[in-house]
């Protein structure tokens, strides 16, 4: 149990974190998928890596082009996480251990057959930005269940629910 005051605790925000090869191709993607935009770079500096350079990052911790173009998305509403692609060496190569989920349908208040139409609209805008259908997740017999579940363009996956 945290016994600290509010007044004693850290300042927290939320980011999320997707390990990927290529930030370049999934930025484009993600903006689309989630309506979000790029985070601009800190006042007074034209791009991150010029940023990054002038707090004092090592040139070694800079590879390539990072920094250049956006490798980070915000919530234009200011609501939904900060989302980072770090560009990682290694490939993916297991089912994701954390997803997203895009809640689109509107929840179980809405009608199952409102919930489908809205599913299925999000996913044909997002299978034509390069997002892959795994399978539907359609639950017959009463149970009142619809999601999709989808691959970004490098495999990780998230569901249209």
């Amino acid at each position: 149990m945290d016994r600290t005051t509010p007044s004693e605790r850290p300042e927290m925000t939320l980011q999320l974190t997707i390990d990927c090869a290529d930030p370049q191709r999934l930025v484009p993607f993600w903006l689309e998928a989630l309506r979000y935009v790029p985070d601009p770079p800190p006042a007074g500096h034209a791009t991150w890596r010029a940023y990054w350079e002038a707090v004092g990052v090592p040139e070694e911790e800079l590879d390539g082009d990072a920094g250049e173009l956006p490798e980070s998305i915000v919530d234009p509403e200011g609501t939904g996480p900060r989302v980072w692609f770090q560009r990682v060496p290694e490939p993916k190569t297991v089912k994701n251990r954390v997803h997203l989920d895009l809640k689109v349908g509107g929840g179980r208040d809405v009608p199952l057959a409102l919930r489908r139409t809205r599913v299925d609209g999000e996913v044909a805008r997002l299978t034509a930005i390069g997002a892959t259908v795994l399978y539907t997740m359609d639950r017959p017999n009463g149970m009142d269940y619809y999601a999709v579940v989808l691959q970004d363009p490098e495999g990780n996956e998230f569901c249209l629910v």
